[in-house]
């Protein structure tokens, strides 16, 4: 048992949580400053945590060698002025504003000041520090920049990569072209305003490389056109165009490398245009290489639309973007001050409701929730200012859409989340990278589905099942089948399969495989092979027979619902239950049939294969889904498939999906297949091959029973 959690713990960490959260942050010195840095320490300048690209420039290592600014000196003159140390000063601080973007920012860019009075200079807050943190990963490490960033109101995000794309037109490289597209006119306007109010109060000086020439009356910009959306930096050969998605005509790019797509997730559909449209023909032309940058930026607005499409997309790593989420207690504004006597009695209030699942009023959020906000990372302080904020709401979906707790709550949705979201968590602990990919087959796959072949060929093909890893192979393996030459273990392996359609838009079909022996040392199912691909039915019929074939004979169930109906936003071709489930019956034995009425076994009605999912089935399969979620009684290996449980929800009209925009085939697969693991089936059992029983006599080859 794990040792009890103490109020004096929960103070100490509250204190190391404050001072982490960046309080002594100075970007001057480079103290806490984002990306990786070095502390510089030289006789004769000031102390400084310097960005790590900077050690190798010639100054920085050789004053790093030398030890002082005047030894450092001496090695390249005979004699050293104060003229000449000042050359030098000057020199480190226009290297470093090109390396550090936290200290160019500091020093060298104004922006409004929202409390009024004069124009004050751009110092990072913590979740900009975040921010800028992820974009000098990318950047640094030589990659495009492709970011979704997914944010809570009012921390100044889309200020923060509009000026990251400032300074990298300013100071990195000439030619570097950018565009802002704003989701509305307004927006635009406060855009053009920002960067005006910059680069008005920027230095001259370093519009012009070093020694150059220049007129203290130059214009440091140079509008071009009539609209006022498009300008250029001429000493810097570039140029930034401001759009709007209201008008797509002024978002199309050309040839830019800086995008950033502001607040996409209230882009609306126009005449004509849709935010995608809108977005391929700003980005289109922006090269996939180095010194490039893409930012979808945004609140959350639903569920469904194009930003929380590409933002999931991204979480799942299935497109060149990475994504970034700032939560409300990121945000030093929200918080309350509290004195010793109320922070320890906040302490003592987590520890003790740590466990409880509801509330005293539905304007309070329960204390396992408060807790969770602790275990993620808020602060006491953070904490008290959400329950008092909390009290304005009468739901928490209300709450969550200002203030998003994480990423899942920021696409609040209308309908009621049907999985406890903590013990979906929970299940995260065992989701890891398979093992191995490639293809379950055997030479003649695709042979086996043509008319030609017998069904006696087919079951020999079956037979041959085996797996062959590929880096590009659809199947994800965590677990090879468990087979043994003198003994097979029964009811052992389930694979269960659900259809979906053949082309790119219609939803995925999905083979999962579930190991059941853990089940017999009082455990529970191991997901521990998937397939998710687009397919024909019959093909996917047959790739899932091989799968079960390969994993020792296992029960194959197939959902038939698909096979079973014609439905047209599906892409299905109407009732091919019979033919395909009885064809496939016929070479494959261990599959799965539903369970007769004692009138149809009287009656000698045929039986019917496949598990149909219906008013009658749907809401016990989901049943049994949730209490073994509640009570993690299954080991999930696929992060996407918990995704879809925290995007599975109850609708007002009683039925069960996914929310829009999203998937649930994974999630039927569990469904289904732990129904059968946990009801429908006998507890694995040992059995003794015909082999082992003939080994004394050693009578004949090798072979299983089941045959």
């Amino acid at each position: 048992m794990a040792p009890e959690i103490t109020i004096d713990e929960i103070l100490t960490e509250n204190n190391r949580r404050k001072s982490v959260a960046g309080s002594d942050f100075d970007p001057i010195s480079g103290k806490r400053s984002p990306g990786k840095r070095f502390l510089f320490k030289v006789e004769g300048l000031p102390e400084a945590w310097l960005p790590e690209s900077m050690r190798t420039s010639a100054d920085i290592a050789g004053l790093i060698q030398a030890g002082s600014v005047r030894k450092w000196l001496l090695k390249q003159h005979k004699h050293v002025t104060m003229r000449m140390e000042q050359q030098l000063r000057e020199r480190i601080d226009r290297a470093r504003l090109a390396h550090d973007f936290a200290y160019w920012a500091a020093t060298r860019a104004y922006i409004k000041n929202k409390r009024g009075g004069e124009d004050m200079l751009f110092r990072l807050n913590r979740p900009q520090r975040k921010l800028v943190e992820k974009l000098e990963e990318l950047r640094s490490a030589g990659k495009p920049i492709r970011l979704i960033l997914l944010k809570a109101r009012q921390w100044g995000g889309s200020t923060c990569v509009q000026l990251y794309m400032a300074w990298l037109q300013l100071t990195a490289r000439c030619g570097l072209n950018s565009l802002i597209v704003a989701h509305q006119g307004v927006a635009s306007d406060e855009i053009k305003d920002m960067y005006d109010r910059m680069i008005n109060q920027y230095p001259l000086e370093l519009l012009h490389e070093p020694g150059e020439k220049y007129s203290p009356t130059e214009k440091r910009v140079e509008w071009v056109g009539k609209t006022r959306s498009l300008f250029r930096v001429s000493t810097r050969n570039c140029k930034v165009k401001v759009g709007t998605a209201e008008r797509p005509d002024s978002a199309r790019g050309g040839d830019y490398s800086l995008v950033h797509c502001s607040e996409v997730g209230l882009w609306l559909k126009t005449l004509g245009k849709t935010p995608e449209q809108i977005v391929r023909s700003a980005c289109s032309g922006v090269l996939l290489e180095p010194m490039t940058m893409i930012v979808y930026e945004s609140t959350a607005n639903g569920t469904g639309n194009f930003f929380h499409r590409e933002y999931e997309a991204a979480k799942r790593g299935e497109s060149q973007f990475e994504t970034l989420f700032v939560s409300w207690y990121e945000i030093e504004q929200y918080s309350m001050a509290l004195s010793d006597a109320q922070r320890a009695s906040l302490a003592a209030e987590l520890i003790s409701g740590r466990y409880e699942e509801g509330s005293v009023n539905d304007r309070r959020q329960p204390g396992s929730y408060l807790w969770w906000l602790w275990e993620r990372g808020a602060t006491l302080e953070a904490i008290a200012w959400y329950i008092g904020e909390r009290s304005k709401y009468s739901e928490h979906a209300l709450m969550a859409s200002e203030y998003p707790s994480d990423d899942v709550e920021a696409f609040v949705h209308s309908g009621a989340r049907v999985f406890d979201r903590y013990k979906v968590e929970a299940l995260r602990a065992g989701c890891i990278t398979a093992r191995w990919h490639g293809e379950i087959g055997t030479p003649g796959f695709t042979d086996a589905c043509s008319a030609g072949i017998s069904d006696n060929q087919r079951g020999k093909l079956l037979r041959t099942a085996r797996f062959t890893a590929t880096e590009s192979g659809a199947w994800q393996i965590w677990e090879k089948p468990d087979i043994h030459a003198d003994f097979t273990i029964s009811d052992r392996y389930v694979v269960v399969v659900d259809v979906g359609g053949r082309s790119i838009k219609a939803d995925w079909s999905v083979i999962v495989v579930f190991d059941r022996m853990p089940m017999s040392r009082g455990e529970g199912p191991v997901v521990v092979a998937q397939w998710r691909g687009h397919t024909d039915f019959d093909l996917l019929a047959w790739r899932s027979a091989l799968a079960a074939s390969y994993y020792d004979n296992a029960l194959l169930v197939i959902e038939s619902n698909t096979l079973e109906t014609r439905d047209p936003d599906r892409d299905t071709d109407g009732d091919q239950s019979g033919f395909l489930l009885n064809r496939l019956r016929d070479v494959y034995p261990n599959l799965y049939a539903r369970r007769q009425s004692e009138e149809e076994v009287c009656r000698g009605a045929p039986r019917r294969y496949g598990f149909h999912t219906n008013v009658a089935t749907k809401p016990m399969i989901i049943a049994t889904l949730v209490k073994v979620i509640r009570e993690g009684l299954y080991t999930e290996r696929d992060a996407a498939c918990l995704d879809e449980y925290l995007q599975y929800e109850r609708r007002q009209n009683g039925s069960y999906g996914a929310i829009a925009g999203c998937h649930d085939d994974l999630l039927m697969t569990r469904a289904i297949g732990l129904h059968i693991c946990l009801h429908e089936m006998e507890p694995p059992r040992r059995i003794a091959t015909i082999s082992s029983q003939l080994s004394a006599t050693n009578r004949r080859p090798p072979a299983y029973s089941i045959w």
